[in-house]
């Protein structure tokens, strides 16, 4: 064998362990998100099972177990110390994340888990309006018409009519989501500083435990000890979520495998039959199939560029 040749099979062999290992590893952030997606499923489950309690004090105990979970991480690295300026990114995540948390529980205790959960992946396309308003990050034609379409078809979950009983959670649901997406846009502002997951986490955590503190003792409601337990595993399952989801996007890029988070509303829909008897009439599953479907678009749509900007190169 020549010499050009056993460098042309060393060239093909390296590319095609480099295929291999690219390959691996969108395979493990795959399985994270969807590991992440039911941790969430399993929260909300656990905090509808937790009762009739006050919002803010479900709120509470989800985030001071999160809390406690990434100060333990912080403990580990043995470092508090914040990455500069990136204290007025980490309040505004704040903000958001805590309005998001209260309004997501919100719908959880109203409507069926599937319901509040679809309305809360509303997120995404939440992040993209605001990725374009604050971070400056253009959209184009195709993104501004999936959020129009995925709007329509949060109209039926929704189901807006004249009864503020009825439409008033669906809608908070859809701000919960409104919320996790103006934090999403914020988280990812300061990953791109360098700040670091554990203390994302930590600092959200905390600020919205205090924030909701004063309603949660105003309100406050004696617990039995199967509320207690199920609120201690909804902060486990969510702290869980977000340390999955964490790993899921250091494996790969988000247009390669953002779109498996959606498997969320499958094991919430699957958990709320087979544990609450809960099923979602027609018009709420229009909705799914709706959003759902464009969210796969969009997944489509950025791979489709992203490949097309690898070719061009």
């Amino acid at each position: 064998m020549s010499h050009e040749e056993l460098q042309q099979k060393q060239y093909t062999d390296n590319a095609t362990q480099n295929d291999g290992e690219k390959i691996n590893r969108t395979k493990r952030g795959i399985f994270f998100l969807v590991l992440s997606a039911f941790f969430f499923a399993l929260m909300g489950l656990f905090v509808r099972l937790a009762g009739d309690l006050p919002t803010f004090q479900k709120c509470f105990f989800r985030n001071a177990i999160a809390a406690i979970v990434a100060f333990i991480l912080l403990c580990k690295s043995r470092s508090f110390k914040l990455k500069k300026g990136s204290l007025p990114a980490l309040l505004a995540r704040s903000v958001a994340g805590t309005v998001g948390i209260i309004c997501n529980f919100y719908a959880i205790d109203r409507l069926t888990v599937s319901d509040a959960s679809i309305l809360n992946k509303l997120s995404p396309f939440f992040s993209i309006l605001f990725s374009a308003l604050i971070l400056r990050e253009k959209a184009g034609w195709k993104n501004w018409l999936l959020i129009a379409v995925a709007f329509f078809g949060a109209l039926f979950v929704v189901k807006p009519s004249f009864s503020l009983q009825t439409t008033a959670p669906a809608l908070i649901g859809v701000l919960g989501g409104l919320g996790a997406g103006l934090a999403y846009t914020f988280v990812r502002y300061l990953g791109g500083k360098g700040e670091r997951t554990a203390m994302i986490v930590f600092f959200f955590s905390v600020f919205s435990c205090i924030a909701v503190l004063p309603m949660t003792i105003i309100q406050f409601q004696p617990m039995e000890f199967l509320q207690v337990l199920f609120l201690l595993l909804a902060g486990l399952c969510a702290s869980a979520a977000q340390f999955s989801i964490t790993t899921a996007y250091s494996c790969a890029p988000a247009k390669e495998i953002s779109v498996y988070d959606y498997s969320q509303v499958l094991f919430s829909a699957l958990l709320g039959i087979i544990v609450l008897g809960e099923f979602p009439d027609y018009l709420s599953v229009i909705g799914y199939v709706i959003i759902i479907g464009s969210a796969i678009a969009k997944y489509l749509i950025a791979l489709r560029e992203h490949k097309n900007r690898n070719k061009n190169k």
